[in-house]
């Protein structure tokens, strides 16, 4: 997998510094979605990523929870700069529920192992050699930001009256939902299943007339 530098944090690291962490974020990546979360190690990082020693992962993130943190937020980085392309320039409220549901589900279809890796950390947060803060984020990062949305559409008379908390879980839900029938059967047409969730919820979330 190709890692993309402009997501990575500036650390003041020089070209060569910068890629051997690209590289080392992308073999832990690949190794996650292939193997799972608790069969990846050091070692097996180093075998895929071509490295002479597990000492260059420890000299790059310090810890297992330093290198789940570079993992985690390159991945969600990478998320969140295919929903901002898909959805730039949109102000519509329901038009932005919409792209959020519709490019949270396509991207499982573009970048099958970012979003692997996501489920396979937040599912083992009780790591405790993880990172401690990837749980708490994992599990609020994406239902906070539907929850935001969909106050904001209540404020400016968008979307109905409604609890957006419950909404935004049950939104959120979906889409793992989708994911979860993805993974055991990739036959589906992706993008069809977005637009109908997001069909479904744009017309559960309008107000009443």
């Amino acid at each position: 997998m190709r890692i993309i530098d402009e997501v990575q944090p500036d650390l003041g690291l020089s070209p060569a510094e910068q890629a051997r962490r690209s590289q080392i974020i992308a073999a832990t990546l690949a190794t996650i979605a292939e193997l799972g979360y608790r069969r990846t190690s050091f070692a097996r990082i180093k075998e895929r990523a071509g490295l002479s020693s597990t000492r260059l992962i420890g000299y790059h993130f310090g810890t297992k929870a330093g290198l789940i943190q570079a993992v985690v937020t390159t991945a969600l980085g990478m998320r969140d700069r295919y929903l901002e392309e898909r959805a730039a320039g949109t102000t519509d409220r329901s038009a932005m529920l919409r792209a959020l549901i519709e490019t949270e589900i396509e991207f499982a279809r573009d970048h099958p192992e970012c979003v692997r890796v996501l489920r396979e950390v937040a599912a083992h947060a009780d790591d405790p050699d993880g990172w401690p803060v990837a749980g708490p984020l994992l599990s609020g990062f994406r239902t906070g930001r539907i929850e935001r949305l969909l106050k904001q559409g209540q404020a400016e008379g968008s979307f109905g009256d409604f609890p957006a908390d419950v909404a935004a879980r049950t939104i959120a839900q979906s889409i793992d939902g989708a994911l979860d029938a993805h993974a055991g059967d990739p036959d589906p047409d992706l993008a069809a299943y977005g637009r109908q969730l997001a069909d479904f919820f744009e017309q559960a979330v309008a107000p009443r007339r």
